[in-house]
């Protein structure tokens, strides 16, 4: 029922910043656990972010601790859409970018806890 779509990866040096945005279909979109993950070629997909909204006035926003004070999650929910913006970035970030959904406030850090997932970009970073 959740389609994501996510766009805004690219070829970035080192240092550079690149802004992410996840799409995402439904009427519900305000009450989902919205979550950033990653994938490099031979890794396992690993938890970025995630957003979630436990009061109306503040988001609840989660980070993994290698990109902590570099990178931001927001959303928008008038527009059904996430952002993961992207600053500082290293040749260690590059992977492909995953957006996740699932409904209701959750930990959002594991992937098994999300129902929808979109195809992913690919965020490459030079040095």
């Amino acid at each position: 029922q959740v389609q994501l779509v996510e766009s805004g990866g690219g070829l970035v040096q080192a240092g550079g910043s690149l802004r992410l945005s996840c799409a995402a279909s439904g009427r519900t979109f305000s009450t989902y656990t919205m979550g950033w993950f990653r994938q490099a070629p031979g890794k396992e997909r690993e938890f970025v972010g995630c957003i979630s909204w436990k009061y109306t006035w503040s988001s609840n926003i989660y980070y993994a601790d290698s990109v902590k004070g570099r990178f931001t999650i927001s959303r928008d929910n008038a527009k059904n859409t996430v952002y993961l913006q992207m600053n500082s970035l290293k040749p260690e970030d590059t992977a492909v970018y995953y957006c996740a959904a699932v409904s209701g406030v959750r930990q959002g850090r594991v992937r098994e806890e999300y129902d929808y997932w979109g195809q992913g970009t690919q965020v490459t970073v030079s040095s």
